[in-house]
């Protein structure tokens, strides 16, 4: 308990929050790289993955590839996808940018799954009776897209989202291993210096910062819901991606009818 104590009060000493404090001191700068790190590599995600998972969703082409491949991808090492990219990196890039333009390469390979799956899922958990109502009052298919199925399935979709960028909170703090900043480097610092206080200060950082923005994307899917018209409830994060796509509601003859 003394040894959880003294954590907490190393994360309260305003000593540690002295701007021009030596690295990776103060801690609300690795805060600010951590949460930049995540939003990138998210938001760089999100733009392949969303686009893709709406099409795939929409007309059912490409679903077995997709699931296979999507599946590959979170089978692949964290830590060793990692080091890969550092050493092909480092090889074109200064040795100073190789780990920025690294992590978040590996971090968009890493959240392109969950967002992929959420985008998949959410389109094909709407209901067909929708579609079809919406086809036959003369919606176009990008309308019946933009229209219908992306407001319904929001909620599946943030899910996606919401998975990916917990996964890479906790991925970037292993990045601090091929020196990138962010709250890794701060753990990384007390174990090189043997400081256990700030090893667990780092710890329950990230900790902290995962529950809130977590707490937030809840909020934002609670919000986004239509009632009267919920898709049924899947978690995202406790399945995989085949699983995710075959748990959805079925499709019927309504998408499948979908005009090219």
């Amino acid at each position: 308990m003394q040894f959880f104590l003294d954590a907490i009060a190393w994360l309260f000493n305003p000593a540690n929050y002295i701007p021009g404090t030596q690295s990776p001191l103060p801690i609300q700068d690795r805060i600010g790289e951590h949460l930049l790190y995540t939003a990138l590599s998210v938001l760089g995600a999100a733009i392949i993955a969303l686009p893709l998972g709406f099409f795939i969703g929409h007309t059912g082409r490409g679903r077995q590839f997709v699931i296979a491949f999507t599946g590959g991808m979170r089978a692949v090492p964290t830590l060793g996808l990692l080091m890969a990219l550092f050493l092909i990196v480092g090889s074109t890039v200064p040795f100073t940018q190789a780990a920025f333009v690294a992590s978040i390469i590996a971090f968009v390979i890493l959240a392109i799954p969950s967002i992929l799956a959420g985008a998949y899922a959410g389109i094909e958990s709407v209901s067909p009776a929708a579609v079809d109502a919406a086809r036959a009052i003369g919606m176009t298919e990008l309308q019946i897209l933009f229209r219908v199925e992306i407001p319904l399935s929001l909620p599946l979709i943030i899910g996606g989202i919401r998975a990916s960028v917990l996964q890479v909170i906790a991925t970037a703090v292993v990045a601090s291993y091929i020196s990138l900043g962010g709250i890794g480097a701060i753990i990384s610092s007390g174990i090189g210096l043997n400081d256990n206080n700030r090893i667990l200060g780092g710890a329950i950082l990230v900790t902290v910062l995962a529950l809130v923005i977590d707490g937030l994307f809840a909020l934002l899917q609670r919000f986004t819901r239509t009632r009267g018209l919920d898709p049924a409830p899947i978690d995202l994060r406790a399945q995989p991606v085949g699983l995710v796509a075959v748990t959805g509601v079925p499709v019927d003859e309504g998408k499948n009818n979908v005009h090219s």
